[in-house]
């Protein structure tokens, strides 16, 4: 029988070497292209949660049509970390062969491909659904996904103004320092989300938030709120009405946000059908529907795809692959 081939594992610090965040933005928007043309199989996610300790499991995976490789990746969020002194994330991607099945490498990445895929999607939707102008930005979560929100806009936007929000407001004067101290200006932490929102033409929710956190009347005419945290059935950082009252909405998955998502909650209010939805993202990056035409009031839905997994893990493991048989030529 011939022998099947080796599994290559690579640590997070080759990965966090390998990849950049150019890449991450160019694999984000191959995943939506792929999504919108439909050239993507995505089983529904699996989850479950570990109520005790504020933890929860996440399981993706996809497979983009064409390519040799398809992926399944494991993301966890334990909260009850931060009182431990450590990351509240972790996780690995998994990379098979799409023609035998064979495993073929994983990525001991410690979540870090999540967080940046992550923060690439909403870069990639806050460069189709903002104006084309310096903005004024409120993030609400100073958690590692708030900061990799912010490095990821700070590819396709200027950012006039920030506005941070924390639950743990020390985590957001904690960040603030650090901004000012790399020579950002213009820089305010706040008490309330409230206060935060109110003036910010882009809003970014990453919290894992179960109760809304923005509520009707808190932000300004024509602002785009990109929402990433609610990736379960019980997340919700926006209330019902606000999803429901925005003028487009736009998902990364309609499928997916019908269940998991801000839309979930919007839907089983019975305030929205899935068919109000204005567009997916991908519909949005292929020019099939219109981003932003003027002053509306936009609220993306993104609760995070498989697809943007597979293509990003791809991507990575190419390139370190790649890297160690060079290695071996030497």
């Amino acid at each position: 029988m011939t022998r099947r081939p080796s599994i290559k594992v690579f640590d997070e610090w080759r990965i966090r070497q390998a990849v950049t965040d150019a890449l991450a933005l160019h694999c984000a928007e191959r995943a939506f292209r792929a999504l919108g043309k439909g050239l993507v199989t995505v089983p529904p996610p699996l989850g479950w949660e570990f109520p005790r300790v504020h933890g929860e499991v996440h399981i993706k995976g996809a497979y983009v049509h064409g390519s040799p490789m398809f992926t399944l990746k494991i993301a966890t969020g334990f909260y009850g970390n931060v009182e431990l002194g450590v990351p509240t994330g972790s996780g690995f991607v998994m990379i098979f062969d799409a023609e035998t099945g064979f495993p073929r490498g994983i990525l001991a990445d410690n979540g870090y491909l999540t967080d940046l895929r992550t923060g690439a999607a909403g870069a990639l939707a806050a460069g189709r659904l903002t104006p084309a102008r310096p903005l004024r930005v409120a993030i609400l979560g100073a958690g590692v996904q708030g900061q990799m929100q912010l490095r990821m806009l700070r590819q396709v936007r200027e950012v006039e103004h920030l506005h941070l929000w924390s639950r743990t407001r020390s985590r957001a004067l904690r960040w603030r320092e650090k901004l000012l101290e790399a020579g950002d200006v213009g820089v305010d932490a706040h008490e309330t989300p409230a206060d935060a929102v109110r003036d910010a033409d882009l809003v970014i929710t990453a919290t894992p938030a179960r109760e809304p956190l923005i509520c009707e009347g808190m932000l300004r005419p024509g602002a785009t709120v990109i929402a990433v945290g609610s990736d379960g059935p019980d997340k919700q950082e926006l209330a019902a009405a606000v999803v429901a009252g925005a003028d487009k909405v736009v998902t990364d998955l309609t499928s997916q946000c019908v269940r998991l998502g801000e839309l979930h909650h919007a839907v089983d209010a019975g305030l929205m059908r899935e068919e109000d939805v204005h567009a997916e993202l991908g519909e949005i990056v292929l020019d099939e529907k219109p981003g932003r035409e003027g002053d509306e009031t936009i609220v993306c839905d993104l609760t995070g795809v498989g697809a943007q997994d597979a293509t990003l893990g791809e991507a990575v493991f190419v390139e370190l692959a790649g890297q160690d048989a060079r290695l071996g030529d030497a």
